[in-house]
């Protein structure tokens, strides 16, 4: 899947379209350089699955735990400030990456080696102020 954004108002639609997309899958691996969008988009998608927690970068927390109408938990990832793997392996990682739920971590390149066998990969680029996303089911 591939899709020019051209602008912040397009989110809403590309976050529904992911979904639709992708409707089995319930982990998105997010890449792409600081500032591309990764948190908005997030947010945006979070805000289809009728999240009603206010979504923000767990650049701290690592994880951000939210919740939909339906109480079903969501689990939002920031690994930037992780120095190694070991640190993903100290919060638990693995109750939350194979818990069934939703999860979509940002700066995934980090840890890489401990993604679950199957994913989508969702790449967002910039040129002149244009954002591409591209998503495919990587496993």
């Amino acid at each position: 899947m591939r899709i020019e954004i051209a602008g912040i108002g397009q989110l809403p639609e590309v976050a529904r379209k992911l979904l639709e997309v992708f409707p089995d899958e319930r982990f998105f691996a997010f890449f792409g350089k600081m500032g591309v969008g990764k948190t908005t988009l997030i947010k945006e998608i979070c805000a289809a699955l009728g999240v009603e927690d206010v979504v923000c970068s767990p650049t701290f927390a690592i994880v951000n735990e939210y919740h939909t109408q339906e109480d079903e938990p969501v689990y939002h990832f920031d690994f930037y400030r992780m120095n190694s793997v070991r640190e993903a392996y100290d919060i638990g990682y693995e109750e939350y990456f194979y818990s069934g739920c939703y999860c979509f971590t940002e700066w995934t390149e980090k840890i890489e080696e401990i993604l679950p066998e199957r994913y989508v990969k969702v790449e967002i680029t910039e040129n002149d102020g244009r954002r591409t996303l591209e998503a495919n089911i990587i496993g």
